[in-house]
């Protein structure tokens, strides 16, 4: 197995489990994976339920709405943040600026990260604010069609 194949079906493992049971924590959930042949490491395991959109409860944690897809579509969880959360963007330079309504910087950023833009150098989130960095200006302008685009 490729590791985009091996990466796909622990999220999948993951899912599951997290459906079919209370999971607690980490240990918990990694112990579970490991009696499927599926070992993993904790800053694997973090990065997995963060991508997924995990929430960790007082009862556990919680697959967040959308978590499944964004499976089979990243492209397509990406144009639905920019739809729900996307209020303005500004360029500067290299530089690009996205506002959000309260709380909605963090799930935007999210999944512009998990999006493939090779324009897209990095983001840096706040609570309502995102700041995109392309390596230069033309790099930037492209960044800002393409996320009017998801509008």
């Amino acid at each position: 197995m490729t590791p985009s194949s091996l990466k796909l079906a622990r999220r999948r493992a993951i899912i599951e489990l997290l459906q079919a049971e209370k999971v607690h924590n980490h240990a918990e959930l990694a112990a579970l994976l490991d009696a499927r042949g599926q070992a993993v490491n904790q800053a694997t395991l973090s990065r997995d339920l963060r991508d997924l959109g995990v929430v960790k409860g007082s009862d556990g944690y919680t697959l967040s709405e959308g978590g499944a897809q964004s499976l089979e579509a990243p492209g397509q969880r990406l144009i639905l943040a920019a739809r729900q959360y996307l209020s303005s963007i500004v360029q500067a330079q290299n530089q690009v600026l996205l506002k959000t309504p309260p709380g909605g910087a963090q799930p935007l950023a999210l999944a512009l990260d998990a999006g493939d833009n090779e324009d897209l150098l990095g983001t840096l989130a706040g609570d309502d604010t995102i700041l995109l960095i392309a390596a230069d200006a033309p790099g930037a302008e492209r960044l800002v069609t393409w996320l009017e685009g998801m509008r």
